[in-house]
């Protein structure tokens, strides 16, 4: 039986509370990590040895909060948590400063290794999954059976983001935007543009109304 105490503390940053818990979940009884802070839409209030900042809708703004992230001497470490693995946006990662890239399809296991390994001094970067049949982290629209991507996409269209737009913020091509929003139409159970807002603000997609901050105890 492991005895020792978490020694590593970590925050968790995402516009949406249902991201972060879901990954505090995931980690809980970590025999090194703790959490310490779930922030959506805010930088840690308190110093934390790991960010792991979640990319889920994070839109373009993304690279002045990771930038802000890493200015912040609260913030000892960086680290993305992402579903979005191309080669072009870990290299553009990692060229900001950040010091570990890991993919969302990382166990539970694999993930807080990581965390540990990049706490340690290692850069990190896994977008290759690793599956042991367990959970994936939660997201919003996923109990009305969105997948991860359908969801990150109906977020960014809460956010009043164009195909276009959301096609360059998840490194996407236009034509699997417009697959992914036929399929999440379908699921939502509406037709047009202006009713898939509505469902996102009503679903929880709209970050603008979600930002808390919970300190864990």
């Amino acid at each position: 039986m492991n005895s020792r105490h978490p020694d590593i503390s970590l925050a968790l940053i995402n516009d949406y509370p249902v991201v972060v818990e879901g990954v505090a979940r995931m980690l809980a009884g970590h025999p090194r990590l703790q959490v310490v802070e779930l922030d959506s839409g805010h930088t840690p209030r308190d110093t934390a040895h790991v960010v792991l900042y979640d990319a889920f809708a994070a839109t373009n703004r993304g690279a002045r909060e990771i930038r802000q992230l890493l200015d912040d001497p609260r913030c000892h470490k960086v680290v993305m948590y992402t579903w979005n693995v191309e080669a072009d946006q870990v290299d553009d990662a990692l060229g900001l400063g950040m010091h570990g890239y890991l993919s969302k399809q990382l166990s539970a296991a694999a993930l807080g290794d990581a965390l540990v390994r990049v706490h340690e001094g290692e850069r990190v970067v896994l977008p290759e999954p690793v599956r042991e049949g367990i959970a994936p982290p939660d997201w919003p629209g996923r109990g009305e059976g969105l997948s991860a991507r359908e969801a990150e996409v109906v977020a960014l269209i809460t956010q009043g983001f164009t195909n276009d737009e959301i096609a360059r913020s998840c490194y996407l091509s236009i034509n699997s935007v417009k697959s992914y929003i036929r399929s999440a139409y379908r699921k939502m159970g509406v037709e047009r543009r202006s009713q898939a807002v509505l469902w996102g603000v009503q679903h929880g997609m709209d970050p603008s109304s979600q930002h808390r901050r919970v300190t864990m105890v």
